[in-house]
């Protein structure tokens, strides 16, 4: 299943009814910081927390999930068709993250255009399951990756199990794009 398409269809739903984080938790009994995650495609909710979120959401779960095991021969997304993915934002991390693919919804890769704007790093280090790649576009990032200070310029590029704790720091003065794979291995 894909999980970026379900957390993204999650918290539209979510936003769509006017209901905060801690309201959807209040009415499911799970934590805010655990249904963060999920809308941040951190973790999969199993099927009981994911059938507590339809019913706090008012969606069956057949319609929630709908075409997630749908997989097309050919996805193609045209520079004004990218959808943007809410992920890990904060008045310190306003990365914007463009899904490349998400016209496919069941796919193993998940491509994204991330733009990191000048001075904008996530505030720690996270990992999870998977393995990443990463190629900086345009600018120059420092990569911080289990307790390593890498720092990666236009066309450097970097493959990595991003079960280590990792994070984007642009400590430039200009707006930096880096292409990012990621590749769930937990399936």
């Amino acid at each position: 299943m894909n999980i970026v398409e379900l957390a993204h269809r999650i918290r539209t739903l979510r936003l769509e009814r006017r209901l905060t984080l801690e309201e959807v938790a209040s009415r499911t009994g799970l934590t805010r910081s655990w249904l963060s995650k999920v809308e941040n495609f951190r973790v999969t909710p199993s099927l009981p927390a994911l059938s507590q979120i339809c019913s706090a959401l008012n969606v069956s779960m057949s319609d929630l999930v709908k075409g997630l095991d749908e997989k097309p021969p050919i996805a193609l997304v045209r520079k004004d068709e990218r959808q943007v993915v809410e992920r890990n934002n904060s008045e310190k991390n306003t990365t914007v993250y463009e899904s490349l693919a998400h016209k496919r919804p069941s796919r193993m890769m998940d491509p994204f255009l991330l733009t990191v704007p000048a001075g904008v790093a996530r505030e720690e280090p996270l990992g999870h399951d998977g393995e990443e790649f990463l190629m900086v576009q345009q600018g120059m990032i420092d990569f911080e990756i289990d307790d390593q200070l890498l720092t990666l310029r236009a066309g450097d590029c970097l493959y990595f199990d991003s079960n280590l704790p990792h994070r984007i720091i642009n400590s430039s003065k200009r707006t930096a794009i880096v292409l990012c794979v990621f590749l769930d291995s937990s399936g």
